[in-house]
C-alpha cells in the first residue's frame, strides 16, 4: 500500500472515498492504471493512497480470464451520484459495455464506501453491499483501510478480510512485481506534477 503524505493535495471539505478497481479484459495492469490516472485527472478528485495488486481466480459461468484488483482511496467533495456517474463514465471510455454483469471488461470501478455514509437506492448502496462476499475486495481494502468500520455492525475491513480468508483459500493472490501507480516515498520531494508524469509513463 503506498499513501501520499497526510494532507498534502486533498481538497478542502473533501470526503475519503474507497473505490475497487478491478479488470480481465485486453491489458489488464495497463487498464487498471488508466483508470487510476483518469481519477486524478478529474479536478473535483484527488488520489492518497493506493492498495496492491492482486490477481483473482475467475469463478462463474463460461470461461474467462482471471482479474487483476485493487483499491483506491480518493478525496473528493462530489456527491455519490455525480461521483457514481464519473466512475461510469471512466469504464465506458475505457471500452466497457453498459450491462453484462458476468461479462467480461477492461475495467470494473466500484463506489465502496463514501466517508461513514450510507445510502440505499435503485442505482446506488453505500457501502456497497456485496463487499464482505468477496475477498478481492476486501484483501486491497484491508491494505488502505483496515480500520475503516461498516456502519451496520461495527466490524472493521482487517476483521471481515481475516474472516473471508479463512473461506476463500488461494483464490485470491497478491502480485508483488506488480505495481498501480508510482511509488511515493515520504519526504522525497515528489509533487503531484512529477508523480503524475511518472503515472503518465506507467500508462504508456
Amino acid at each position: 500500500m503506498v499513501r501520499f503524505p497526510a494532507a498534502t493535495f486533498r481538497p478542502a471539505e473533501a470526503v475519503t472515498v474507497l473505490v475497487g478497481l478491478g479488470s480481465n479484459q485486453g491489458d489488464r495492469l495497463r487498464e487498471l492504471r488508466r483508470a487510476v490516472q483518469a481519477l486524478d485527472l478529474h479536478p473535483e478528485i484527488e488520489v492518497t493512497a493506493w492498495s496492491s495488486i492482486y490477481e483473482t481466480t475467475y469463478v462463474g459461468p463460461g470461461r474467462q480470464d482471471d482479474y487483476l484488483n485493487a483499491c483506491l482511496e480518493v478525496a473528493t467533495a462530489l456527491a455519490p451520484g455525480v461521483l457514481l456517474a464519473v466512475l461510469k463514465g471512466i469504464e465506458s471510455r475505457h471500452g466497457r459495455m453498459p450491462g453484462g454483469h458476468m461479462k467480461p471488461r477492461p475495467i470494473d470501478l466500484d463506489l465502496l464506501f463514501y466517508g461513514d455514509n450510507t445510502l440505499s437506492g435503485n442505482d446506488l448502496t453505500i457501502p456497497h453491499p456485496r463487499i464482505r462476499d468477496r475477498a478481492f475486495v476486501l484483501e486491497p481494502l484491508a491494505e488502505v483501510a483496515p480500520a475503516w468500520v461498516f456502519p451496520d455492525s461495527g466490524e472493521t475491513i482487517g476483521e471481515a478480510c481475516a474472516k473471508i480468508r479463512r473461506k476463500s483459500g488461494a483464490g485470491v493472490r497478491l502480485q508483488a512485481g506488480l505495481s498501480l501507480a508510482p511509488a511515493v516515498i515520504p519526504g522525497d520531494g515528489l509533487t503531484k506534477e512529477e508523480w503524475r508524469a511518472a503515472l503518465a509513463v506507467y500508462c504508456r
